[in-house]
């Protein structure tokens, strides 16, 4: 069954420099078209051997010809075999079919079309279930699969070779305008995807091992309040008793070092006269945390005030407790101009915000490990509050108290 012809050549779309390796089949007359997976500098191609020039390098990872030549020569051996495999009368699906199964699109033991969108879909489901997923999980693969589907509808799962990864990275800063920092978890989330996949024998390429794009990125900034600016929130006058509350449950989160996760779901049952006892939401560590006069005073103040579910205090969504915070701070005049370093591609950017525009739900935790560590209180015991594992975690707080400790030292030069 011979009754075919081949050709492979560079496909340039309007607007790209460089162009898809794409090979075209004819039979009877009708097209039957692949692409392998790459992309060429057009003036590196040639056109009589239907290859990349020798020694030649290609696309944003400056991937080489042989590598890219051997890719052409496999997907012909199994156009080759696919011809062979079939009767004459095959039809150009079934050629295509066969094509795939033989490339790798497809295998014996799994008969659906190895789509991006269906195993990702099953990722999250086995996933989400064996590892008892937050809602936070969930939305980030959704956000990882809206990002996808914003780049290419018709994903393969054996499309993820380094020249596509790279398209996925411009696609995430220029169509989704995204910063590197972002890009960068992105990343990570698709590659968590791309080993399950691996592992469980769907993926055949995995140039994703490798890839690892040159973002710039600025060290995160820590927000958090300073000792002064934490008194001044507790004591403040507040007009409404919505905000009042949102202070309190936050306030209770500085002295306590609790997620808003874990102070959502405190429960009489977990406080003790001494100390709370929690088993925490995101990471189901073990804890007993001390309280202060502070902490205390936040417990007592809703002692009698009957909530649902013997929960402590009155707490409402992250999202509306956040946009409530910043009336707070800013009724508390927590207006530090404070700059915001990021990147976007190579670009640098900076951005002055007053503080209380930066103040979020976990801006509770870090306030508590910053004053704790400033007070004076030895990281190993902050430690064991906060449930961190290790130093590294550790890293930028302690990095704070001891600039804070320097600028305390200053005062010596008066």
């Amino acid at each position: 069954m011979k009754d075919y012809s081949t050709c492979v050549f560079p496909d340039r779309e309007a607007g790209k420099d460089d162009a898809r390796v794409r090979i075209r089949v004819r039979y009877r007359g009708k097209n039957i078209a692949f692409l392998v997976g790459y992309r060429v500098n057009p003036d590196k191609w040639d056109r009589t051997a239907q290859r990349c020039k020798r020694n030649t390098n290609h696309g944003k990872a400056e991937i080489p010809a042989a590598k890219i030549n051997r890719e052409i020569e496999r997907y012909l051996d199994a156009i080759e075999s696919a011809f062979e495999n079939l009767t004459p009368s095959a039809s150009p699906d079934a050629i295509r079919a066969e094509v795939n199964k033989l490339i790798g699109r497809t295998t014996d033991n799994q008969q659906q079309a190895h789509d991006v969108y269906k195993l990702l879909d099953e990722f999250v489901s086995h996933q989400g279930k064996l590892n008892n997923w937050s809602d936070a999980s969930y939305t980030k693969f959704n956000a990882l699969r809206n990002h996808l589907l914003a780049f290419d509808k018709n994903l393969h799962i054996n499309d993820f070779t380094t020249d596509r990864l790279s398209d996925f990275v411009e696609s995430l800063r220029i169509t989704s305008d995204l910063r590197n920092a972002t890009i960068a978890k992105q990343l990570s989330f698709l590659k968590w995807f791309l080993r399950w996949a691996k592992r469980n024998k769907y993926l055949n390429v995995d140039d994703f091992e490798t890839f690892a794009p040159k973002l710039k990125s600025s060290e995160k900034k820590v927000i958090f309040l300073e000792w002064d600016e934490l008194m001044r929130v507790e004591s403040a006058e507040l007009p409404t008793l919505h905000l009042r509350q949102v202070r309190d449950v936050f306030c209770f989160c500085c002295f306590t070092s609790l997620r808003y996760s874990d102070v959502a779901n405190l429960k009489w049952s977990n406080v003790f006269d001494d100390y709370i006892s929690i088993t925490t939401i995101k990471t189901n560590d073990s804890l007993n945390i001390d309280l202060n006069d502070h902490s205390r005073a936040i417990l007592n103040r809703y002692r009698n005030a009957d909530l649902p579910d013997g929960r402590c205090l009155p707490v409402i969504s992250n999202q509306k407790m956040n946009a409530a915070l910043k009336d707070v701070m800013r009724l508390c005049d927590i207006d530090t101009p404070t700059t915001i370093v990021y990147y976007k591609g190579n670009k640098r950017i900076e951005e002055v915000h007053p503080k209380y525009e930066l103040i979020g739900t976990h801006c509770g935790r870090r306030t508590f490990i910053c004053n704790a560590l400033m007070l004076g209180i030895p990281p190993e015991i902050v430690m064991k509050w906060t449930g961190h594992a290790d130093y590294s975690s550790m890293k930028p707080y302690i990095a704070i108290a001891d600039s804070a400790k320097k600028q305390a030292m200053s005062l010596f030069n008066k």
